[in-house]
């Protein structure tokens, strides 16, 4: 599984000109499923995001998670992220969970933020989705599991 996670100061997604999803501060999670990917992978990727020191201290020091700040999730769905570029111009998917896998997994990554407690916020599995966001940094990870 993959999740680029972005800090941001706001972020919302909107699907049929509708928003659907909107936090303040915390992070947007853009959301990768692989075709190897099980539910033991998910929350091992779920509690490195919630548990991610991105937030800066008193210091100025990344030393802070999303709990010590009171922030947020939104997470997205992406399954451009679990694409092959290495060869050509065109990005090949055949590394990328199935749908129903994908989805599966999509909607447990986020009952399990949700039953830790953090406020998660979503975009809409498999919709065209406008997100929008205000990366506070600009800070971005790429993480897996």
């Amino acid at each position: 599984m993959i999740a680029l996670i972005q800090r941001v100061s706001g972020a919302s997604v909107v699907v049929d000109h509708q928003t659907i999803g909107a936090i303040d501060k915390g992070l947007l999670v853009l959301l990768g499923v692989e075709r190897e990917d099980t539910r033991d992978k998910m929350e091992k990727l779920a509690t490195k995001v919630m548990s991610y020191r991105v937030f800066s201290d008193d210091n100025g020091k990344m030393n802070l998670n999303l709990a010590q700040v009171g922030g947020s999730l939104l997470v997205v769905s992406q399954f451009t992220l679990a694409a092959d570029t290495d060869r050509g111009l065109r990005p090949s998917f055949s590394g990328g969970g199935t749908p129903d896998q994908a989805l599966i997994l999509y909607e447990e990554f986020v009952a399990f933020c949700r039953a830790k407690g953090v406020n998660t916020q979503t975009g809409q599995f498999g919709a065209d989705m406008q997100v929008s966001l205000v990366n506070d940094g600009p800070v971005t990870f790429n993480l897996q599991v």
